[in-house]
C-alpha cells in the first residue's frame, strides 16, 4: 500500500500520489496518460491531478490495477 510519507518529489500535490515502491511498470502511463509521467529517474510520478470525472476514474482504475500498490490517495 503507498503511503504519503514516502511520495516521490515529483508527483504534484494534491489527492493522488506515487511513491518509492513504483516499478516502472508504465501501467498508470498507460491508463492515464493524462496525470502520470515518467521521471528521467525511472518510476512514475503524477504530474497533474484529476480535473474531470473522467480523469478521476481513470486515476483510480490506475491506483487499484497497480501491480505494487505504489500508488496512493489521501482522499483530498
Amino acid at each position: 500500500m503507498a503511503t504519503a510519507a514516502n511520495r516521490v518529489a515529483e508527483s504534484v500535490a494534491g489527492k493522488f500520489y506515487v511513491d518509492s515502491q513504483c516499478i516502472d511498470c508504465d501501467l498508470c502511463r498507460q491508463t492515464a496518460p493524462d496525470n502520470f509521467d515518467r521521471s528521467d529517474n525511472g518510476y512514475s510520478f503524477v504530474k497533474k491531478q484529476p480535473t474531470t470525472p473522467e480523469e478521476e476514474a481513470l486515476c483510480k482504475q490506475a491506483l487499484s490495477e497497480c501491480p505494487v500498490e505504489a500508488i496512493g490517495s489521501d482522499g483530498a
